[in-house]
């Protein structure tokens, strides 16, 4: 607001006055909302890299067990009955809140059991091997559901970061700039009425001064 709009009233200081506290009660809160988020990102980053180490262990027993499976019972019964498995069930995506924040909750269901006869009796290694696989699609979704968050968080946090250094370095500075003006121009006001009624004495003293001397 430029000083030339401001009126030096009583009225507009005590406004600009309430602004900068309701200001100042908006920079705590969006600080505390800022240091949540945080620690809630941390959180979510230390779930997300146990979840990638968990990860990497999962696809080393997997492919273990496909080789075991494969030595077994050879590549092509491996691979004739890979063909008959069924296919996942369709992934169901909702929202959930995360500190204010909407993120995707992922849930992939359960896999499909094995619903043609002639796969009942699966060899154990390659009952072994599915199971296995079904464990890394598992991790799979939650580490995607984790990063998704973990972004939606991030520019949560910059966003929020982003308005509190609005509030800290701007309006609160302008606000409270007003203040100063309004009172400098308080000063400027009761000087200029205290030097009129200098002014107004002395003429009157003049004045009687004047009518005494006549009389």
């Amino acid at each position: 607001m430029a000083q030339e709009n401001i009126r030096p009233t009583r009225l507009e200081l005590l406004r600009t006055r309430r602004r900068i506290v309701l200001a100042k009660k908006g920079l705590n809160l969006l600080k505390l909302k800022r240091s949540a988020l945080i620690a809630e990102f941390f959180n979510l980053s230390r779930e997300a890299l146990a979840l990638r180490g968990d990860l990497q262990q999962r696809i080393a027993l997997g492919y273990a067990s496909i080789r075991q499976a494969e030595m077994m019972e050879g590549p092509t019964r491996l691979e004739n009955i890979s063909m008959l498995l069924p296919g996942l069930h369709p992934i169901g995506v909702s929202t959930k809140n995360v500190m204010g924040v909407k993120t995707p909750r992922v849930d992939a269901g359960k896999y499909s059991p094995v619903s043609d006869p002639s796969l009942l009796d699966l060899p154990t290694s390659i009952n072994e091997s599915i199971r296995h696989f079904q464990g890394i699609y598992q991790v799979v979704l939650a580490i995607a559901e984790k990063e998704n968050a973990l972004r939606r968080l991030l520019r949560e946090i910059e966003k929020t970061k982003r308005r509190a250094s609005a509030i800290e370095n701007v309006l609160i500075p302008r606000l409270q700039g007003t203040v100063r003006y309004i009172k400098f121009r308080f000063d400027e006001l009761e000087r200029d009425a205290f030097s009129m009624l200098k002014t107004v004495k002395r003429k009157l003293e003049a004045e009687e001064a004047k009518a005494a001397a006549g009389a």
